[in-house]
């Protein structure tokens, strides 16, 4: 096997490689473990907390909301009366709590608010939309306890960034009020691997290909028994009319990149306000570098300016 040497892309951080080095990582593993159980899938992207760094001043506790268990991130100091909804990334199959409750934690302390990193049911056990019902039952359940519904942000990365969008969608359908905010970090949304940068970038992505997505697919959709193009599922061909003010970013260097464009400009042709923050050089989900490298911290520090905007 002849291997490419990496060069770090110009402009970018030393601390940056850190990220991408990881997903190179649990590249290889997957290509030479073929039979790889879900259990140890799972294992494997519970990593992913590796490149964050421990924020200061943030403790957490573990809670079942709404019938979701999750983790709290409790900044010292947070307004307790606002609320983050993470739900985490992974293809709807991997990922937990536990690997992003640092990231989401960070992310409160920016925003000095309180954030629930949710352990959504994962597929292929559950597949659509077992996970989004998950989302609207902890959202539900908040509202009950007494936070405003325009004090919770609905927010995810990559398949958790599907859900940030899916959940407030669900709410809109089903007549309930809706999160104040939504942010997605990297979201993969694209259900039928249609997108010009998962070919355009394959040589850049260090994860996400179209085999893995492939396989994400096939759990989340139940084999092809859940229509590809169902808007819950593939928020791409949902009526994004409503959703509230909008947040999404990604990495140029990643295969889902044009996800987080497309999403984009469907949301502002529905009236929707959105910003989008493609952040050149950088891979899937960046802000994992949070507290380590310069560019997930200033993208973290915009995230809070336009929350308090």
């Amino acid at each position: 096997m002849t291997t490419t040497p990496f060069t770090r892309p110009a402009g970018t951080s030393a601390e940056s490689d850190a990220l991408r080095a990881l997903y190179a990582d649990w590249s290889d593993i997957i290509a030479t473990t073929p039979d790889l159980t879900t259990r140890l899938f799972r294992s494997v992207f519970d990593e992913w907390h590796q490149p964050t760094r421990e924020p200061e001043d943030v403790t957490y506790r573990e809670e079942t909301v709404g019938g979701v268990p999750g983790i709290w991130a409790l900044p010292i100091g947070a307004d307790t009366s606002k609320v983050l909804l993470y739900t985490h990334g992974g293809g709807f199959a991997v990922g937990s709590a536990s690997s992003h409750r640092k990231l989401a934690g960070h992310v409160a302390k920016a925003l000095g608010v309180t954030a629930l990193v949710l352990d959504y049911r994962r597929a292929p056990e559950h597949p659509h939309p077992a996970q989004v019902e998950d989302g609207v039952a902890a959202f539900t359940a908040l509202v009950e306890r007494g936070i405003a519904p325009a004090d919770i942000t609905t927010i995810g990365d990559s398949a958790g960034g599907n859900l940030a969008v899916a959940i407030p969608l669900a709410l809109r359908d089903q007549g309930k009020p809706l999160p104040g905010r939504v942010i997605a970090f990297s979201p993969w949304l694209d259900m039928e691997n249609a997108g010009e940068t998962l070919v355009s970038n394959a040589a850049t992505d260090a994860l996400v290909n179209v085999q893995l997505l492939e396989g994400m697919i096939a759990g989340v959709l139940a084999g092809g028994a859940i229509d590809s193009k169902t808007p819950l599922a593939n928020p791409l061909y949902a009526d994004l009319t409503g959703l509230p003010k909008l947040y999404i970013n990604a990495g140029s260097l990643e295969t889902l990149a044009d996800n987080a464009t497309r999403l984009a400009d469907k949301a502002e042709a529905a009236g929707v306000d959105v910003t989008l923050s493609v952040v050149e050089g950088m891979q899937h989900v960046f802000p994992f570098l949070a507290g380590n490298a310069p560019e997930a911290d200033d993208e973290i520090a915009a995230i809070a300016k336009w929350y308090r905007g």
